[in-house]
């Protein structure tokens, strides 16, 4: 069996002695739990560990995984530069894990190194299983701004890399959990916090994987969770297996949630394909809503989907309503994809001869030319949902207070420097954050004079 066993284990720093200097006896429980953990790890005897942490290269768009022959690394940041470590990587794993990824136009890979030492997300781990398990290369996985479902498929594809070596493979998810659990915590406390904690230890303690894609990604923020996705990456490394799973411990005594549960597989059961399921239900569900999509996001998608097979935009059809053809207004068009945007682009003011030839235009750029993401595939456009949001006449405000983030949009603007922010977005609950957001969109500093204006909209699709 490829994947042996699987843990999901915190990192925080003071459960060092060196680092706690005393302090770590109060997650006592933690300590003996993550014993226990590398006692199990031992006993598979692995020929690689692999470790995916949210402390090593993060990119939004692509999984980075560490490229040469070894990684170094200490605690000095933490005051113990003498707790250190010498780990040798897998190379034969990484670049099969490479070649599949490259083959199959999956985004991961050894690009982009930036921090060659290795995090305190992987290294707490190898504190404990170096002391039980001195054998075994590592494999350090990053963890992306991309879905939960493209975390879960790396983990399935670091699997089949590991089968078609015959590797031997524990696969270790480094993450604490919410951050948020006490005022006297590292980011005080949020009511989503506790019922992460709770939520997340129930279902790991079940092992029931598919649960992991519905927690929401604005809760998760609010959470302040830190572990999540190497969880999912994890469960897609023990895809289609039987689980058994045992919760060794949870603490929240700092303010930060530790959690300590391990998974060990057994035979095949079809029964956990837990992404196939997932992705069977959202496209049902996707097809279902878009038959009854309105002219104007049926337009839009008309317009992305023509331009995507053929690479020509696409005539004005003859049969739109007239608030299509007779009107003038500046749009936004937004695209998301599993939960997550995909691409957004508009006009602040009409620069086309009537509101149809305005979505049709910007349907194509947000799916083709929006700076922060690649292009949208043929094989992404049935996941893709739309939204298009039509703007009122642009007004001036005198100040913030004016703002109602979830009523209006906001324009920024400094001399030929200009910034827009759509109306009720996820995780905007505040006109100083909206403002603030602006900005940066259009390269203006907080300490820089802003003329504001606001605007509202019709908004067609998503969040209809």
């Amino acid at each position: 069996m490829t994947v042996a066993a699987a843990f999901m284990v915190p990192h925080p720093p003071m459960i060092i002695p060196q680092i706690g200097r005393g302090e770590e006896a109060q997650i006592a429980e933690t300590i003996r739990a993550y014993e226990k953990a590398a006692e199990e790890i031992a006993a598979e005897e692995p020929d690689t560990i692999v470790i995916a942490s949210p402390h090593t290269v993060m990119y939004m768009d692509y999984f980075h995984i560490s490229p040469g022959h070894h990684g170094d690394g200490s605690f000095a940041r933490f005051g113990a530069p003498e707790v250190s470590f010498h780990e040798l990587y897998d190379t034969e794993l990484v670049r099969q894990i490479d070649g599949l990824a490259e083959e199959r136009g999956f985004p991961a890979g050894t690009l982009g190194e930036e921090e060659p030492e290795l995090d305190h997300g992987t290294m707490v781990p190898l504190y404990f299983i170096r002391k039980k398990y001195q054998k075994g290369r590592i494999v350090r996985v990053g963890l992306s701004g991309l879905p939960l479902e493209d975390h879960y498929r790396l983990g399935q594809l670091i699997r089949e890399a590991g089968e078609k070596l015959g590797r031997r493979i524990v696969f270790v998810a480094s993450g604490d959990l919410s951050h948020r659990l006490q005022e006297y915590g590292p980011y005080g406390f949020a009511a989503e916090g506790p019922v992460y904690d709770e939520r997340i230890m129930d279902v790991c303690s079940r092992a029931s994987f598919g649960e992991l894609f519905d927690f929401d990604e604005d809760f998760c923020r609010k959470a302040g969770e830190c572990g999540h996705r190497a969880f999912v990456m994890m469960a897609g490394a023990l895809d289609g297996m039987s689980v058994t799973a045992r919760q060794l411990s949870h603490q929240d005594v700092t303010g930060v949630g530790y959690g300590v549960c391990t998974f060990h597989p057994g035979g095949t059961d079809s029964g956990r394909r837990f992404l196939d399921r997932r992705l069977a239900e959202r496209e049902a569900a996707l097809a279902e809503k878009r038959a009854s999509e309105d002219a104007f996001v049926s337009l839009a998608r008309q317009s992305l989907e023509h331009y995507v097979r053929t690479g020509r935009p696409l005539e004005m059809p003859a049969d739109l309503p007239a608030e299509l053809t007779d009107a003038r207004a500046g749009a936004f068009v937004s695209l998301h994809e599993h939960g997550q945007l995909r691409g957004c682009i508009g006009t602040i003011q009409p620069v086309s001869e009537n509101l149809a030839r305005e979505i049709i235009r910007n349907a194509v750029s947000a799916g083709t030319e929006d700076p922060r993401f690649r292009p949208v595939t043929e094989e992404e456009l049935k996941w893709i949902e739309i939204s298009v949001d039509v703007l009122g006449e642009p007004e001036d405000i005198d100040s913030p207070a004016e703002l109602d983030p979830r009523r209006y949009g906001v324009i920024v603007s400094n001399g030929g420097r200009r910034g827009l922010l759509l109306p009720d977005l996820e995780g905007v609950d505040t006109a100083e954050r909206q403002i603030s957001i602006a900005r940066a969109k259009a390269g203006i500093s907080p300490g820089e004079p802003v003329e504001l204006k606001r605007f509202e909209v019709v908004r067609h699709g998503k969040e209809d």
